[in-house]
C-alpha cells in the first residue's frame, strides 16, 4: 500500500493548515529528531551489546609529608610597641 502522492498532497495541505507556515519547520524538525531517538533506541535494543566491567585500580599511595618544625610550633609572642605591661 505505502503513501501515494494523492494522499501526501491532502496531508500536507491540512498540515500547512493546522500548523501554520511559521510552525511547520519546527513541528517538522520535532518529529524528525524523535523518529531518529526512536530507531536509535530499537537498534540498542535489538543489539546484544556487553557492558565493559569497571577495572577497579587500587588506591594511589601518596607519600607522608611531615610538616615543618616551624609550622607546627605555636607561635611565640613578642611585644608589641603600644602593650601596656
Amino acid at each position: 500500500m505505502g503513501f501515494r502522492p494523492e494522499y501526501l498532497i491532502p496531508l500536507a495541505i491540512l498540515a500547512l493548515l493546522f500548523f501554520g507556515p511559521k510552525r511547520l519547520p519546527e513541528v517538522g524538525s520535532s518529529i524528525g529528531k524523535t523518529i531518529r531517538e526512536f530507531q536509535k533506541s530499537m537498534r540498542e535494543v535489538s543489539e546484544p551489546h556487553e557492558e565493559p566491567t569497571p577495572s577497579v585500580a587500587p588506591p594511589a599511595q601518596q607519600p607522608q609529608v611531615s610538616a615543618p618544625a616551624a609550622a607546627t610550633e605555636a607561635p611565640q609572642e613578642q611585644g608589641h610597641a603600644g602593650s601596656v605591661g
